[in-house]
């Protein structure tokens, strides 16, 4: 699922709760619900029905914020690492630990060209 940017909600047993991420495996269901912890909100997680026990488990995670969308939160910098960093977005699809490169390009677009002149 990921940063879709789509705000999807639904329930959880009988609880109503925004969802984070579905189909995701044992590690993404940790690494998103200690994240989320971090920065104060209450997580769900449930086992997702498999067709055969060959199939591997995965996991649905949510939240019980009804206005959390983790498109808006993660781009507009207010989720915070363990150690304080603002996640980004390579941070949040865990494929980097590094919190410093944006997502836009920051080498400037023209030589001798500073934007902070500007």
């Amino acid at each position: 699922m990921s940063l879709a940017g789509k705000h999807m909600f639904g329930s959880i047993e009988d609880t109503r709760v925004t969802f984070v991420e579905k189909g995701v495996d044992a590690n993404r269901r940790d690494f998103l619900k200690a994240l989320l912890e971090h920065n104060g909100f209450e997580v769900l997680t449930e086992e997702e029905k498999r067709k055969s026990e060959e199939d591997p488990q995965l996991y649905t995670v949510a939240v019980t914020d009804m206005v959390f969308n983790p498109t808006i939160w993660v781009y507009q910098r207010k989720l915070r690492t363990p150690d304080g960093r603002k996640v980004t977005p390579a941070y949040w699809n865990q494929q980097t630990e590094d919190t410093r490169p944006q997502y836009w390009d920051e080498k400037p677009s023209k030589e001798g060209h500073n934007p902070e002149v500007e």
